[in-house]
C-alpha cells in the first residue's frame, strides 16, 4: 500500500502543515510524561476548550505524581467535576499510584510495562511514548481513524479492536523515527481542524493530493462505523430536602459503578417516567419512619441527562422535614448549602441545583 515516495511526501507534508498551524495548547508546552498522560485521558470523549482550564487546574492542584497519589479520591472527583466519565479519574489516580509504587513516580518508557498500569490502553501508551519520549509508536484516537480512513480509503469497521490495528500497522511505516511526537499530533490536529466528521476542508488540507476518497467524492463515507445502540431510558426522582435548620440531605453514591464516589441528593429509581414521583417519595420515607411529618412540593420542571448507554430522566421532589430524626445510614449526611460546594456532585445533579434555586 505504501511506497517510500509516498510515505516521505506523507511526513513532509504533514509535519510543514503542523509547525504552521497547530493550535497552541498547554500540553504542548511539556515534555513532561505525567502531564501529557493526564491531558490524554481528560481529551478521552471531551472538547480540547473544555478540557483547557480542568488540565490547568488539575496540574496545578497536582503538579507533581506523588501529589496525585496520595490526595483522597473525594478531592480528585471534586477537580474533575463536570468533565463527565468519571471512571477516567479514578483510573488515571489508580494508575499514577501504581507509577509511583512500581516505578519509582518514573512514567515507564517501556511499551509493555506501560500498557501493564491501570487504566492505561493503546492509544494512550501510544500518545505518552511518542509525545513525552519521541519513541515511534502510534496513537490511534477517533481522529487519526477518520483521516487515515478517507486517505486510504478503509472500509473496516473502527468500533473493532482488529480495525485499531489496521491503522497501527500503517502508522508503522509512516511514523518518522526521529519526529514521532509531532507527526503523532499533526495526525490528530489534522483531524480536529481540517478533516472533520461532517464538513471537512479538502481544499485546506495538506494531505488532500494522496486523500484516495477526496478522488472519488466519498469523504463522508468514511470512518466506517456500525450504529450506536440507543441509550436505555431510566427514570429517578431526586428527593432535596431540608430541615427546619436550612440543612440538605445528601448521600454518597456506592463505591462501584456509575458515578461512584459522587454525592447526591437521594435519588429514587421509578419503574417509568408515568409513575407519579410524588408517590415514589411518600413510600420510601415512610417505609423509612412513620413518625416523620414533611411536606412535599413536586417540581414541574425535569432534568434529562445522556451517558454513553443511559438516558436519565429525574423528576424532582423537594420537602421540608417538619417533625422526627431521619437517618439514611452512615453514607448520608446533613449539611448546610453553602458546604455543598465542598462535596463533587455529578453534572445532573448539579442540574437539579440550578432548577431548585440552589447556589453551587
Amino acid at each position: 500500500m505504501l511506497n517510500a515516495e509516498m510515505i516521505t511526501g506523507f511526513q513532509e507534508h504533514l509535519l510543514h502543515w503542523y509547525r504552521k498551524n497547530h493550535r497552541d495548547l498547554p500540553w504542548r508546552r511539556t515534555s513532561n510524561p505525567y502531564y501529557i498522560w493526564v491531558s490524554e485521558v481528560m481529551l478521552q470523549q471531551t472538547q480540547v476548550d473544555t478540557v483547557i482550564p480542568y488540565y490547568e487546574e488539575f496540574i496545578s492542584r497536582f503538579p507533581t505524581m506523588h501529589e496525585l497519589a496520595r490526595a483522597p479520591q473525594e478531592e480528585v472527583l471534586k477537580r474533575w467535576e463536570g468533565l463527565g466519565y468519571y471512571s477516567r479519574a479514578r483510573n488515571l489516580q489508580s494508575g499514577v499510584q501504581e507509577v509511583v509504587e512500581k516505578y519509582n513516580a518514573k512514567v515507564p518508557e517501556n511499551k509493555k510495562d506501560l500498557l501493564s498500569v491501570k487504566g492505561v490502553g493503546p492509544y494512550t501508551a501510544g500518545a505518552i511514548l511518542s509525545i513525552a519520549y519521541q519513541k515511534p509508536e502510534p496513537a490511534v484516537d477517533g481522529n487519526v481513524m477518520r483521516v487515515l480512513s478517507r486517505i486510504f480509503l478503509i472500509d473496516e469497521d473502527i468500533t473493532k479492536v482488529k480495525t485499531r490495528q489496521t491503522f497501527e500497522t500503517i502508522l508503522y511505516d509512516l511514523i518518522p523515527e526521529m519526529e514521532a511526537s509531532a507527526f503523532n499530533q499533526a495526525l490528530m490536529e489534522i483531524g480536529a481542524l481540517i478533516c472533520k466528521p461532517k464538513g471537512p476542508i479538502c481544499e485546506e488540507c495538506p494531505l488532500a493530493h494522496l486523500c484516495r476518497s477526496k478522488a472519488e467524492g466519498t469523504q463522508l463515507h468514511y470512518p466506517v462505523k456500525k450504529k450506536k445502540m440507543k441509550p436505555k431510558d431510566e427514570a429517578f426522582v431526586a428527593v432535596v430536602l431540608k430541615d427546619t435548620q436550612e440543612k440538605l440531605l445528601i448521600q454518597k453514591r456506592p463505591e462501584k459503578g456509575l458515578l461512584a464516589n459522587f454525592w447526591e441528593f437521594p435519588l429514587l429509581e421509578m419503574s417509568d417516567t408515568q409513575e407519579d414521583p410524588l408517590k415514589v417519595v411518600k413510600s420510601y420515607f415512610n417505609k423509612k419512619n412513620h413518625d416523620l411529618i414533611i411536606e412535599w412540593t413536586k417540581s414541574e420542571q425535569t432534568v434529562t441527562h445522556t451517558f454513553s448507554h443511559l438516558k436519565w430522566h429525574v423528576n424532582i421532589v423537594v420537602g421540608t422535614l417538619r417533625e422526627g430524626t431521619l437517618n439514611l445510614g452512615k453514607m448520608s449526611q446533613w449539611i448546610s448549602e453553602k458546604a455543598l460546594k465542598e462535596y463533587p456532585f455529578p453534572v445532573p445533579q448539579q442540574k437539579v441545583m440550578s432548577i431548585v434555586g440552589i447556589d453551587y
